[in-house]
């Protein structure tokens, strides 16, 4: 029993880590129609701005998780006012493009700054156990557990209760009506994507201790964002967060109990599966246009 309850636990940081990544593509896709496929390469800029304070300049790691959010925002707004407020009259297959376009400038500029050498960057709470009913789990797991939950409720408290939540969720539905109601699309679209890039640096520092902060940090987690996505649904902003979820349980579970080696593998067959029967996803729906 203390051995799935840690899985479970294992599960639940890993599962607050994709679903803040999913989170940051759902917000973009939903105010720019965009389905930004640079964001994981953005958030591993990001992180290695936070580990070069770090290991660099010594700056406490705290703080130097606060200054890759103030440059996850800068590069946020940067991006959005430099290049996807230009591209409002291209065609949005082009606009996926563009941001794969994106993706390799982040790539080949993030070398030339930090180097090609992995660096390290420690747990944001260092040392300390917490046992849950026979179950291990760090000081550093559980924070990421809670911060991850604090975070998200957070933004979705923002969506529903106040006015720049409705704001949001105004372009969200139709981004020519809501401008014609007053809503400032521009702003809106413009603090999304400073918003989608402090969530991509929030999820790879959580992610940084497990593995090193190279320039394929971000690759797994992106992946699992995306699917995240697409099995919650491009709908509604809380799917991409189940679907993060059911993605970090049930592939622990699988390589648990199942096959150390093919658990990934699959987990991805049966969403597969899944979305043969149900190709909009868990919340998703079909979207009929009146003529």
């Amino acid at each position: 029993m203390s051995t799935f309850i840690q899985v479970i636990l294992r599960s639940l940081e890993t599962g607050s880590i994709y679903a803040l990544a999913a989170l940051s593509i759902i917000i973009i896709f939903r105010t720019s129609n965009i389905v930004n496929f640079s964001q994981g390469s953005v958030a591993m800029f990001n992180t290695f701005v936070v580990t070069y304070l770090f290991n660099s300049l010594g700056i406490n790691i705290w703080l130097a998780a606060l200054g890759g959010i103030l440059s996850a925002i800068v590069t946020g707004l940067l991006i959005d006012l430099v290049v996807i407020r230009h591209t409002k009259k291209v065609h949005p297959e082009a606009k996926q493009i563009i941001t794969l376009g994106m993706l390799m400038i982040v790539l080949g500029i993030s070398p030339l700054i930090f180097g090609v050498d992995p660096l390290r960057l420690p747990k944001l709470i260092e040392t300390g156990n917490l046992s849950i009913f026979g179950a291990d789990i760090s000081y550093n797991g559980v924070f990421n557990i809670i911060f991850g939950l604090f975070v998200m409720g957070g933004l979705f408290v923002v969506l529903q209760k106040t006015k720049i939540g409705l704001a949001v969720r105004s372009t969200a539905s139709n981004e020519h009506t809501a401008k014609l109601m007053g809503v400032p699309t521009k702003t809106v679209t413009m603090g999304a994507w400073a918003v989608a890039g402090v969530l991509g640096v929030l999820s790879g520092v959580m992610t940084a201790p497990m593995t090193s902060v190279t320039l394929h940090i971000m690759d797994d987690v992106q992946l699992n964002a995306l699917i995240a996505v697409v099995l919650g649904g491009f709908q509604t902003f809380y799917g991409p967060v189940v679907g993060a979820y059911v993605i970090g349980i049930g592939r622990n579970l699988l390589l648990y109990y199942g096959s150390s080696v093919w658990g990934g593998q699959i987990l991805y067959i049966l969403i597969l599966v899944f979305l043969v029967f149900r190709p909009h996803g868990l919340f998703g729906k079909k979207i009929i246009k009146k003529v």
